[in-house]
């Protein structure tokens, strides 16, 4: 949370801010931007005790998503998407995969970022039949770059992660690597005028 009693920016529409205001706002932003992580792992907090029906709670099943990915040699930065993939869950009950992306976005590679995006489609293809809907809607990208690795993803790692015997690494040997992955944008609008302040 920022500080109530820190300076402000003296306009009351954008149109009439000077450079010293958005100075202002551009210093307090870069204090703001580092605390992303501890909010994303605070947010991610919100999945314990939340089964939905599910054999472990949905937090236990994004760190037991990443356990796997770690324990089969993948990344860190794929493993922090693999640990995020349904981090949308709490505000995105509809669009949960596009939520995550858009979070990871800015920090990951384009194939992460795919990946995450697409992963409830294709994890659709073990239970869309039962709930009348197509099981194969995930064909509909068979010619995408990102197909297999978005298969494996889903195959080896999201849809065996429900295992309340399977092992489950702590939000806390995570943490390491979501710092890491956070620390600073790969792509984004604001990447230039980032540079400019550093």
């Amino acid at each position: 949370m920022s500080d109530m009693n820190a300076p402000k920016a003296q306009f009351h529409h954008m149109k009439d801010g000077t450079a010293e205001d958005w100075n202002l706002i551009a210093s307090q932003f870069g204090q703001f931007a580092k605390g992303l992580p501890d909010r994303i792992l605070e947010h991610l907090m919100l999945l314990k005790g939340d089964f939905g029906g599910f054999p472990i709670d949905r937090l236990s099943h994004c760190l037991q998503t990443a356990t796997l990915a770690h324990r089969d040699g993948k990344d860190d930065e794929y493993v922090v998407c693999a640990l995020l993939h349904d981090i949308g869950d709490t505000l995105g009950s509809y669009n949960h995969a596009d939520v995550a992306a858009v979070l990871l976005e800015p920090f990951v590679s384009e194939e992460n970022h795919w990946m995450i995006k697409h992963h409830a489609i294709f994890q659709g293809y073990y239970f869309f039949h039962y709930i009348g809907m197509d099981r194969n809607m995930r064909d509909e990208y068979k010619d995408h770059p990102h197909f297999k690795r978005t298969i494996e993803f889903v195959s080896k790692y999201d849809s065996p992660a429900f295992d309340p015997e399977g092992e489950i690494l702590p939000l806390e040997f995570f943490e390491p690597m979501v710092r890491k992955v956070f620390e600073k944008p790969v792509k984004s609008i604001y990447k230039k005028a980032e540079a400019a302040m550093e």
